[in-house]
């Protein structure tokens, strides 16, 4: 099994595990070894599991303002450790990777494998949810009907998706693509990059 495959094969575990709770503050369920690839992939995921009901519950038209605000907050701190994930998963292609010699005529991608890897991981929450909408008993037919068709054009990209990542590697591997770790520099997080931070001082 390619490691896309078994990449999306976690983050499916991920979100199904997340769904036994259903329950932001519930504990993980990551029974991979602290160390492993496969336990940062499944931690990755569900960090992206919980954001995305707490996306679900900042919406409630009848949310109490300041627990809105409380719930964004935690939406930040959660992109933040996304894009920690991110990274950490983009510093292990750079360790498996560092003895390849590149290509004179190598190029690089417009995204590192990692960010790639992040987008299927949001594509499996995707796939759940559209199909739990498609076999909703209080919803119309017309309704099921709708996500069904949307639910076959996700697949679709989950095809594309993982082999697209397959050949990243690929040509990673054989020297023929580079990849460079950019550090995300998300500025109106940072205490001296943000006016409305610095400008409090």
């Amino acid at each position: 099994m390619k490691f896309t495959e078994k990449s999306y094969k976690i983050f499916e575990e991920s979100v199904e595990d997340y769904h036994i709770d259903d329950d932001v503050d519930a504990a993980t369920r990551n029974h991979y070894a602290a160390s492993s690839i496969e336990n940062v992939l499944y931690a990755k995921n569900r960090i992206d599991a919980v954001q995305w009901h707490l996306e679900d519950i900042i919406r409630d038209p009848e949310i109490d303002p300041v627990a809105a605000l409380a719930l964004k907050r935690r939406i930040d701190r959660s992109n933040q450790e996304r894009t920690d994930m991110v990274e950490e998963l983009d510093s292990y292609f750079r360790e498996l990777y560092k003895d390849v010699k590149v290509l004179p005529d190598a190029t690089i991608n417009t995204e590192s494998p990692a960010w790639a890897l992040d987008r299927l991981s949001i594509l499996a929450l995707k796939i759940y949810h559209m199909k739990a909408e498609t076999e909703r008993t209080d919803a119309s037919d017309e309704h099921r009907a709708r996500c069904a068709a949307k639910l076959a054009v996700l697949e679709e990209q989950r095809a594309d998706l993982i082999s697209a990542i397959d050949a990243l590697l690929d040509d990673i591997a054989a020297g023929r693509k580079y990849m460079k770790v950019y550090r995300q520099m998300k500025m109106y997080n940072d205490a001296d990059t943000n006016p409305v931070l610095y400008g409090a001082k």
